[in-house]
């Protein structure tokens, strides 16, 4: 692959990915494409979409694809249904099935990466190793489940001799694998989160949820801050938090899809008009 002058890094974050089609739309309606797409959990299904096809229309293809009955269908089971799964399963809430199905209807079940107009990355985590793996070369699909296998909701996906979980484990916002590649102008589009300031927490509930969002984070504040000469980072705004995105199931509410893209829209229109 020649080196890339621009590269799209697509974090992780479940339904807040929405966002990330607002922030797809703003850049390239203003001509902005990538040379490289690196993703993390379901930026890389995201950005595996981009990659095939890198222009405007894509946007009308994710669109339908997140408000589609297999999207709604990749966290769809009722309690009884997860229950009985986690009885039997000991390890996981959610059948990948769904995933596996939406994502060979949007892609194609027997595509590989060289067949992607756009070089593509994605990040996922290694059990056996303990460490990141990009994967960048063979069948896309098992490489996509590999990325967005989110502990407790899915099964360990194993490719290969390996067994791997959600890159956001390792790496939310993939920055360090498109700055490896030779990028030089890096627009990262993140879901959000990073956004909201940490406080001490106050309960148990919140005690959980700021050591994982440090445990998130950590990998990104580094990566921003060790940046080697003359690369440049674009930080896409999300629009911010919508009311509930605290709550214990809001992984699950798709209503919130059109009003995240929507202020992820406005929002990264208006950065990158200040930014021109």
């Amino acid at each position: 692959m020649r080196r890339p002058r621009t590269a799209f890094v697509l974090g992780g974050g479940g339904v807040r990915g929405a966002v990330q089609i607002g922030m797809l739309r703003a850049l390239l309606e203003r001509g902005i494409r990538p040379d490289l797409i690196v993703g993390t959990s379901v930026g890389s299904i995201n950005g595996a979409l981009v990659a095939r096809n890198p222009d405007l229309s894509v946007i009308g293809s994710l669109m339908t694809a997140w408000a589609s009955p297999a999207a709604a269908a990749v966290y769809g089971d009722g309690f009884l249904s997860q229950a009985g799964r986690v009885v039997r399963t000991r390890t996981h809430l959610n059948s990948p099935e769904p995933l596996r199905g939406l994502l060979a209807g949007m892609l194609g079940a027997d595509t590989r990466f060289e067949d992607l107009a756009v070089p593509l990355r994605v990040v996922a985590a290694s059990i056996e190793r303990a460490a990141e793996h990009v994967f960048d070369s063979g069948p896309l699909v098992p490489a996509i489940l590999a990325s967005a296998a989110v502990p407790g909701l899915f099964p360990a996906a194993k490719v290969g001799d390996e067994h791997f979980i959600d890159g956001g484990v390792v790496d939310s916002i993939p920055i360090s694998p498109a700055v490896d590649a030779g990028a030089r102008t890096i627009y990262v589009m993140q879901v959000g989160r990073v956004e909201q300031p940490l406080t001490p927490p106050r309960t148990l509930v919140d005690t959980a949820r700021v050591a994982f969002e440090i445990a998130r984070r950590h990998r990104y504040a580094r990566d921003l801050a060790t940046l080697p000469p003359r690369v440049t980072v674009h930080v896409l705004p999300s629009g911010g938090a919508l009311e509930g995105d605290d709550r214990m199931m809001s992984y699950r509410n798709l209503a919130t899809v059109r009003d995240r893209i929507d202020r992820a829209y406005e929002a990264s229109s208006a950065y990158l008009e200040k930014e021109r």
